[in-house]
């Protein structure tokens, strides 16, 4: 196939934080407002006046110093975190909105207050750390609705004057959808047998909307969709199984493509930073405030494995088998940050259960945000490969 047109341009965005529209927005007099979790609603730190963006630490190397806050035993994600911001990388910030949902990831941000990390550059920064429930009851949603409202809605209009009024957040949700629209329909194309673009261009798309203010990115957005309903995939297939690709942070589009290279095609992204969920447009139900629409949705579709009653951890499994029979995958792979306590559970269950229980071969694999071992991922990815074709043909005959 050629290439997308904006591919290029996809990749040179993600090189960096701050990258070209970043840039564009801070000079047209935005807010950026970090976030590193989907339990920190994205739509809400897109209203009139600021945009969203997620935090991530490319092409960081060396993690010494925050090590030295933190210690070697925490994810290498939030040590990286907090590593880039003591290089100064997020000083373009108003506002870092956290969750008190991993432990690790709440102490990297903890340190952007007590080392001032970004006051010094505006001193109008604020860190707000809001809690998240462990279920999805009724009652549970409403205590998120209020730490919304309480730690986001209420600090940006007190400290920024932000219009958080019920016209302004269905403005937003209304924006959003336009952008969660766009998305989706170019991941429906991976549902095909012979698709017009790869689980690494997608990896590219999904990441470049949630780390670029989403009114600079979606004209781009839309030219690629238009242009993959005219796009041709080369006759043949060019993989050889296809997977579904699940587990914890991973903003690395580099990893895709060491699978993709193997001969698996990355179907479905549910992990951290993916599109399932993410993508997935938000309804106001009747007699429903904007707030409270957005609370229930993200509760209802928030697939972390933080939430360890029985109805989360079975729907989890249900909903992996889901997407493997929706986008024709033949396996899973799940994949964990390491010293991730929450993915650490979830793949060890996934590598006993998915094939005896839902007939979805598994591989499991730990893995450091900086993918240094790429021999061996790609021997280990290699010989899955080859395992799910042997199923295939055994299937077949």
């Amino acid at each position: 196939m050629r290439d997308l047109k904006h591919r290029v341009f996809f990749e040179q965005l993600l090189s960096d934080v701050k990258n070209e529209l970043v840039e564009q927005a801070l000079e047209d007099g935005k807010l950026a407002l970090g976030y590193s979790c989907y339990f920190v609603p994205e739509v809400l730190m897109n209203l009139a006046g600021c945009f969203s963006v997620r935090m991530r630490a490319p092409g960081i190397t060396d993690t010494a110093i925050a090590t030295y806050y933190m210690s070697e035993k925490t994810c290498m994600y939030s040590r990286s975190i907090l590593e880039r911001a003591i290089e100064g990388g997020y000083n373009f910030f108003a506002a870092l909105l956290s969750t008190e949902t991993c432990a690790m990831m709440h102490r990297a941000h903890e340190h952007f207050d007590m080392l001032n990390l970004v006051k010094d550059q505006n001193e109008k920064f604020f860190v707000t750390h809001m809690d998240a429930p462990f279920v999805t009851k009724d009652y549970a949603v409403r205590h998120y609705a209020r730490q919304l409202q309480k730690h986001v809605l209420d600090r940006l209009h007190d400290v920024y004057g932000t219009d958080v009024s019920e016209e302004a957040l269905r403005a937003a949700i209304e924006k959003h959808n336009e952008l969660c629209r766009v998305v989706s329909e170019i991941g429906e194309c991976r549902k095909q047998m012979n698709p017009p673009l790869t689980g690494y261009e997608f990896h590219l798309i999904e990441l470049v909307s949630e780390c670029c203010p989403h009114d600079l990115i979606l004209p781009y957005l839309k030219e690629t969709l238009e242009e993959l309903k005219t796009r041709k995939p080369d006759e043949t297939p060019w993989y050889r199984v296809r997977v579904v690709l699940a587990g914890g942070e991973n903003d690395d589009p580099d990893f895709t493509r060491l699978i993709e290279d193997c001969g698996a095609f990355v179907v479905a992204d549910r992990y951290c930073f993916g599109s399932l969920p993410g993508r997935e447009e938000i309804e106001i139900r009747d007699g429903e405030t904007a707030l409270a629409a957005v609370a229930r949705h993200y509760m209802e579709t928030n697939q972390c494995p933080r939430f360890m009653n029985h109805e989360k951890v079975q729907g989890r499994k249900q909903y992996l088998k889901q997407l493997a029979e929706e986008y024709g995958a033949d396996g899973l792979i799940v994949q964990q940050q390491k010293f991730c306590e929450y993915w650490e559970y979830e793949r060890m269950y996934c590598q006993h259960v998915m094939e005896p229980d839902y007939g979805l071969p598994c591989m499991g694999i730990e893995k450091e945000y900086v993918n240094t071992s790429v021999g061996q991922l790609r021997t280990r990815f290699q010989a899955f490969v080859e395992a799910l074709e042997i199923k295939k043909l055994a299937k077949e005959g």
